[in-house]
């Protein structure tokens, strides 16, 4: 496991305004780091990874015998910061009954007939699963603070947009948040952090191989043209957002190997410190039990 004196150095504390240039988006992440080398630390990485996938398996098969939680994993990033990869080879090893994904596109004229949360709520996950949000609500105060003029569609109430328009959001938030936690829902956010220079290189890595051309959007190459005003957007819905009950993560994401270990050892932990155990018979079970037991030795 990783140690929780560097899990807290990518956990964004709740009230404290972040910073993303203080958030090294590489994998030497301490002094200590630097001097073991990257071939080291990669190895010791792809071991943490391995490791919580044969725990996370289990804690999941947990999770889905009490039926009391849920986990939401949220997951944000610019475009090629890896998500896709990163649920991939996090969830490799998770029954795939006790897991659901759902990624989010162009709203719907159906969704901007509801509020902004609406489409999100449905796909909830129920208790004993895992639901990972491939982008999520956050869209709402990240593309759409960028692209104001999207806000156009949405059918709201005339009114200002101004700073106060974006703090009743992150309220709006944090209330649905506050709300899924004390019903059960174990929510876990990760930003994955990746510098512009290894977008860059990853979107050439895309034009370069053919078998890669499906991934390349030119609407990924326009944002790119806003990426200090995404940088602003994360950093003020991260600070507003990240709270005791529902904490955003910084994870650094230009290596690939980096990001996997990280995600995978929060989520497992997490999941671990609910306290989960294996769910008790009452005495009419263990009568039922022992019944069948009888019946199947007498066959």
């Amino acid at each position: 496991m990783i140690r929780a004196s560097l899990i807290d150095r990518f956990r964004v504390p709740p009230g404290k305004k972040l910073r993303l240039k203080d958030h090294d988006s590489g994998w030497a992440q301490t002094k200590e780091m630097k001097e073991l080398g990257k071939e080291v630390i990669k190895a010791r990485a792809q071991e943490v990874l391995r490791v919580n996938l044969a725990e996370l398996a289990a804690a999941q098969e947990l999770l889905y015998a009490n039926d009391t939680h849920s986990v939401l994993v949220v997951l944000q990033a610019m475009d090629a910061a890896g998500k896709d990869g990163t649920i991939k080879h996090v969830m490799s090893g998770v029954n795939p009954q006790g897991c659901q994904v759902f990624s989010f596109k162009k709203p719907s004229s159906e969704d901007l007939d509801h509020n902004f949360l609406w489409r999100y709520m449905k796909a909830l996950p129920e208790r004993g699963r895992i639901g990972i949000f491939n982008r999520s609500y956050y869209e709402d105060v990240l593309v759409v603070r960028v692209h104001p003029e999207l806000l156009d569609r949405a059918k709201l109430p005339e009114g200002k947009r101004g700073a106060r328009f974006w703090k009743d959001r992150y309220d709006d938030i944090n209330s649905f948040e506050r709300h899924l936690v004390r019903n059960g829902t174990l929510i876990l956010k990760f930003f994955l952090n990746v510098s512009k220079a290894e977008q860059k290189s990853r979107f050439l890595d895309r034009l370069d191989d053919p078998k890669k051309h499906w991934k390349f959007s030119a609407a990924d190459l326009a944002e790119r043209g806003h990426w200090d005003d995404y940088m602003d957007a994360y950093e003020a819905a991260l600070s507003a957002t990240s709270t005791k009950w529902a904490p955003w993560y910084v994870i650094p994401a230009d290596h690939k190997w980096v990001t996997r270990a990280i995600v995978a050892d929060i989520l497992t932990s997490s999941i671990t410190d609910l306290g989960l155990r294996p769910p008790e018979v009452d005495e009419d079970q263990r009568r039922l039990l022992a019944v069948a037991r009888e019946k199947l030795d007498d066959e």
